[in-house]
């Protein structure tokens, strides 16, 4: 039986002291079949830019897929394939990485591949677009 889609999620969080409320949310998913949370991971990101991670033990697998504190340079994939932090993590602030599987779309995906139909593209929809879409009165929806 093969898993569902699986995304690396980012939350960046203003105050490093939020995350326990993030990390509770994803707590509360675990015991749903909806979605399989593989792993969770809390970083800081000082106002040099340096990123440390969080004390807790879990993280291994995100660590491992995003390089982080990786001396190994030949592990890693070429840099120009590498995703980083520092793209999307403002300095002096915190994150939670969430690494999601998505059992709901396993049914979904079969049914796809049983037709022969593949996937051509996927994309979050921002919530202030569907503010302007009229399907919400709020961009925190």
């Amino acid at each position: 039986m093969s898993g569902g889609p699986v995304q690396l999620l980012v939350v960046g969080l203003d105050r490093p002291d939020s995350s326990g409320e993030v990390l509770a949310e994803f707590a509360r998913l675990r015991d749903s079949d909806a979605v399989r949370i593989v792993d969770v991971l809390v970083v800081y990101k000082d106002a040099d830019g340096a990123i440390e991670r969080s004390d807790d033990p879990e993280g291994a697998v995100v660590v491992a897929l995003i390089g982080l504190g990786s001396d190994d340079a030949a592990a890693l994939p070429a840099e120009e394939e590498l995703w980083s932090l520092d793209d999307v993590i403002p300095n002096d602030s915190a994150a939670v990485i969430a690494l999601v599987e998505h059992r709901w779309a396993i049914g979904v995906r079969d049914g796809i591949r049983a037709v022969g139909g593949v996937p051509v593209a996927d994309a979050w929809v921002h919530p202030a677009d569907l503010v302007a879409a009229g399907l919400t009165d709020s961009p925190h929806a």
